[in-house]
C-alpha cells in the first residue's frame, strides 16, 4: 500500500513535489484509503477493470476540501489509483438507469443485428451528447462497415462506408477486447509523465492497459485531427471473446464524459455484446436447422437407393441448394458427376487431384479460387467460390459446391492506405472522403453455418459408407466360406466322377471291339455319340478338378523363363495345328517370378485358344509379346481369329461362360476362368479386347515382386 509511481500532474494538483508523494502509505495520500481498497477486495468482479470506489479527499496539499472521483484496479502486481475532477454531463445521473433499462427492455425478436446496433447508437447519443455516434462491425479481414449512425448537423456521415482494417492495429484490437471503453476528452491534451518512468518493482514500464486515463498513440491522435475530431470515446462489442465491432463517438471540440456516464455506456456495451451474440446464435441455429433438414432429405434418398451417389442424383436440386451454391459435383471411384452451374468434369477432377495432393483437409473452402488455387487457372475462369468435403478416409472421393463471381463495389471512408514519413514512422490517413473500389474475383463468402453443415453431412455419409463397408466385409466373409465349400464340393464331385466316366469310355471301346459285327449302323452311331459325350464329360471333369485345385494348391514361386515355357507349349500342341499355316510372332520375353506349373497352364490355355479360334483363317497370325514396366511385366497373346463382341467382355473370364456355340468351337468354358485365377493369385490383372471377325487379344500383368506367399494362403 505504498506509493511507488505518480503522474507528474498529481504533484501539480496538490502543490507538492513528487518526492513527497513517493513512499507515502495510501492513507497518507487519500483519507481512509485502506478501507476503500478493502472495499474493492469485497467485490465479486474482475479487479483488473477500473472501479469507482468513492469520491475522496486528499490528505495533503491543495484540493483537500474538494471531493475527487477515485477509480481503482489491480494489474501487474500493483494497485493503480486514478483521480478525476468532477465535470458536467449532458445527461443527469438520475436518467442513466432508465435509459439503459429501456435499451434492454426494447429488444425484439424481429430485430436484425443492424437494428440492435442502431438502437444502441440512439441510446448512447442521448447518454453522452457526442456530436456523432456510429456503430460498425468488422468483417473477416478486419475492415469495419458502418451499420448505424446518428450525427448532428455539420458532421459528415459515414453510414454504409467501410473503414480499412489497417486503421486499428492488431495490438489495439486486443486492448479493445480487454478494456471495453476508451475515452480521449481532448485530442490536444498534454501527456503527463510517470515519476519514476519505470516501475521500481519490475524495472519495466508500467502496464496501463486497463487504465482509464492512460495516454494514447500519437499516430491515433493525428488520425483524429485528420478526421476533424477533437474528442472521442469507443465502446467495444465483443462476441465470443473476439472484437466483433465498435460504437465510436466523436465530437468537434473537447468533450469531457463523467465516469458515471462512462460506466453506463460500458454496461450498455456489454449488454449490446450479449444481444448481438444471442441474435447471431439464433440466426446460426435457424440456418443449421434448415441445413439439417436437407441433410435428412439427402440421407433418406441415399437409404432408399442404397447408394450415396444415387441418392444425391435423385435429389440433385437439394444437393446443389444445400449451401446456397449454383453448382455441385461428386467425385468418386465411379467417376465425376456434375450438377447445375458447375465447372467441366475435367476441371472438377483436376480440383479433386489438387485437394488430394494437399492432404489432411476434411473441409476446404475459398471465396477466391484465383487467389487460393492459382495452380488451376481454368477453374478460376469458371467459378470463384469452392466448398469441398472429403467423404473417404482412403480414396479421393469428394462432394463439392461452387459459386460464381460476384463483382461488387466497396464504399470506403477514404482510400485505405497509409504512408511512412521521413523518420520511418507511420503516417495516419489524411482523407476520409468517400472512395469507391470495384472488387472482382470473389464469390459470396461461405458462412460458418454452411461449413459446419457440410461437416455434419460428411460425418453422416462416412457413417453410411462405413456401415456399407461392414456389410460388404460380412458378405465377403460369407462368400469366402461358400467358395471354399464350393471348391471342396467341386473337387470331390470331379474326382469321384473321373472313374465312372473312364468306365463308360472303356466299355464303349469293348463293345466296338467285341460286338462290332453284330451291331447295326444305327448302333454304331449311338456308341460314337456315347464315346464323344464321355470324352467331353471327362475333359470337363478334368478341367473342373484343375479349377478347384487352383484355389487349394500351394504356390511355389521361382524364376520362370517365359520364352522356354512358350517353346514347350508350341511343341506340346504341334499335333493340334499340324497341317495348318500359322505365322508366329514371338517377341523376346523376360524372366519373371511365379509358379512355373501355374504359369505354364495359363499360357497354354491362351495359346490353345489362339490356335483354336483362328483355325478358319487361311494363314493364322498369333502374336506373343511382353513389355517390362517399372513395377510389372505386361504379357499379351493375340490372334486374327473370329474375335468377340466387347459388350460381352465382362463374361469372358467367368466359369462356363462361352461366347461361341459348342458345335462351332469345342471347349468347356473353364479355361479362361482358370487363367484369371492363376494371374490374380500372382497379384496381377487380366483383360481382353476383341473385335468380331478380326481377332482377339488377352493381356495380363505380373508384378515384379509378387507376394505369392500371401496369395497362396488366401
Amino acid at each position: 500500500m505504498t506509493v511507488i509511481q505518480v503522474s507528474e500532474n498529481l504533484a501539480q494538483w496538490l502543490g507538492v513535489s513528487a518526492s513527497e508523494l513517493l513512499g507515502l502509505h495510501l492513507d497518507g495520500l487519500v483519507v481512509g484509503g485502506s478501507s476503500l481498497v478493502s472495499h474493492l477486495g469485497e467485490l465479486d468482479e474482475d479487479e483488473a477493470q477500473p472501479y469507482h470506489v468513492a469520491d475522496i479527499h486528499f490528505a495533503l496539499g491543495a484540493h483537500q476540501a474538494v471531493p475527487i472521483a477515485m477509480m481503482l484496479h489491480r494489474h501487474g502486481g500493483v494497485l493503480i489509483a486514478e483521480f478525476e475532477r468532477p465535470g458536467d454531463t449532458p445527461t443527469a445521473h438520475s436518467r442513466l438507469y432508465p435509459l439503459v433499462r429501456a435499451f434492454i427492455s426494447q429488444s425484439k425478436d424481429i430485430e436484425s443485428v443492424d437494428d440492435i446496433c442502431a438502437r444502441a447508437v440512439r441510446v448512447i447519443k442521448r447518454l453522452t451528447g457526442f456530436g456523432r455516434v456510429k456503430s460498425y462491425r468488422f468483417d473477416e479481414e478486419g475492415n469495419g462497415l458502418v451499420n448505424a449512425e446518428l450525427a448532428d448537423a455539420g458532421y459528415p456521415s459515414y453510414l454504409g462506408l467501410c473503414f480499412p482494417a489497417s486503421d486499428i492495429p492488431q495490438q489495439a484490437r486486443e486492448l479493445y477486447c480487454a478494456n471495453r471503453i476508451r475515452i480521449i476528452e481532448d485530442v490536444d491534451y498534454i501527456p503527463s509523465a510517470l515519476i519514476p518512468a519505470l516501475n521500481p518493482l519490475t524495472g519495466a514500464s508500467l502496464d496501463m492497459s486497463y487504465a482509464t486515463l492512460r495516454s494514447v498513440s500519437p499516430v491515433h491522435l493525428q488520425y483524429m485531427r485528420n478526421m476533424a475530431t477533437r474528442a472521442s470515446m469507443s465502446i467495444s462489442i465483443v462476441v465470443e471473446g473476439k472484437l466483433w465491432g465498435l460504437i465510436s463517438c466523436h465530437h468537434d471540440r473537447a468533450f469531457p464524459v463523467s465516469f458515471q456516464t462512462r460506466t453506463a455506456c460500458e454496461l450498455l456495451g456489454r449488454v449490446l455484446s450479449l444481444q448481438v451474440e444471442t441474435k447471431e446464435a439464433h440466426i446460426q441455429s435457424a440456418r443449421m436447422l434448415e441445413l439439417r433438414q436437407r441433410i435428412v432429405q439427402m440421407l433418406s434418398a441415399m437409404a432408399d437407393h442404397d447408394s450415396v451417389l444415387e441418392g444425391l442424383r435423385a435429389l440433385s436440386d437439394v444437393f446443389v441448394d444445400f449451401v446456397g451454391a449454383s453448382g455441385a459435383a461428386v467425385v468418386s471411384g465411379a467417376g465425376c458427376t456434375v450438377y447445375g452451374n458447375a465447372p467441366s468434369q475435367a476441371e472438377v477432377i483436376a480440383l479433386a487431384d489438387w485437394l488430394s495432393d494437399k492432404g489432411g483437409m476434411e473441409v476446404f473452402h475459398t471465396d477466391n479460387v484465383g487467389r487460393d488455387i492459382a495452380q488451376l487457372p481454368a477453374l478460376g475462369n469458371s467459378v470463384s467460390g469452392v466448398l469441398a468435403v472429403a467423404i473417404s478416409e482412403i480414396h479421393s472421393n469428394y462432394l463439392l459446391w461452387f459459386r460464381p463471381e460476384q463483382t461488387h463495389v466497396v464504399h470506403w471512408a477514404g482510400r485505405p492506405e497509409k504512408s511512412i514519413n521521413t523518420t520511418g514512422s507511420l503516417n495516419p490517413r489524411q482523407s476520409f472522403e468517400h472512395w469507391q473500389e470495384i472488387v472482382e474475383g470473389f464469390s459470396t463468402p461461405w458462412t460458418a453455418s454452411e461449413i459446419e453443415g457440410v461437416s455434419e453431412l460428411r460425418l453422416a455419409v462416412l457413417g453410411i459408407v462405413l456401415r456399407k463397408a461392414e456389410e460388404l466385409a460380412q458378405l465377403a466373409e460369407e462368400l469366402k466360406r461358400s467358395n471354399k465349400e464350393l471348391e471342396s464340393f467341386s473337387y470331390s464331385v470331379s474326382h469321384d466322377l473321373r472313374a465312372p466316366l473312364r468306365h463308360i469310355a472303356g466299355y464303349v471301346d469293348l463293345l466296338e471291339d467285341l460286338e462290332s459285327g453284330n451291331m447295326t449302323e444305327r448302333g454304331h452311331r449311338f456308341l460314337g455319340t456315347i464315346a464323344q459325350s464321355a470324352k467331353f464329360a471327362g475333359t470337363l471333369v478334368d478341367n473342373l478338378l484343375s479349377f478347384s485345385q487352383m484355389g487349394r494348391s500351394t504356390m511355389r514361386p521361382s524364376e520362370v523363363n517365359l520364352a522356354a515355357v512358350i517353346d514347350s507349349i508350341r511343341h506340346e500342341m504341334r499335333p493340334d495345328y499340324e497341317g495348318r499355316e500359322i505365322d508366329w510372332h514371338i517377341d523376346a520375353t523376360p524372366k519373371v517370378q511365379g509358379d512355373p506349373a501355374f504359369l505354364h497352364l495359363a499360357l497354354r490355355n491362351l495359346i490353345s485358344n489362339a490356335i483354336k479360334y483362328s483355325r478358319d483363317r487361311e494363314i493364322a497370325v498369333i502374336k506373343i509379346s511382353a513389355e517390362e514396366h517399372d513395377k510389372e511385366f505386361v504379357v499379351s497373346v493375340s490372334d486374327n481369329g473370329v474375335g468377340f463382341d466387347m459388350k460381352y467382355a465382362d463374361k469372358l473370364f467367368g466359369v462356363f461362360q462361352r461366347l461361341h456355340r459348342q458345335d462351332e468351337f469345342e471347349g468347356t468354358g473353364i479355361g479362361l476362368a482358370n487363367v484369371k485365377r492363376i494371374i490374380e493369385r500372382h497379384g496381377g490383372t487380366i483383360r481382353a479386347h476383341g473385335e468380331l471377325d478380326k481377332g482377339a487379344t488377352v493381356t495380363f500383368t505380373l508384378p515384379k515382386q509378387s507376394d505369392t506367399g500371401r496369395q497362396s494362403a488366401t
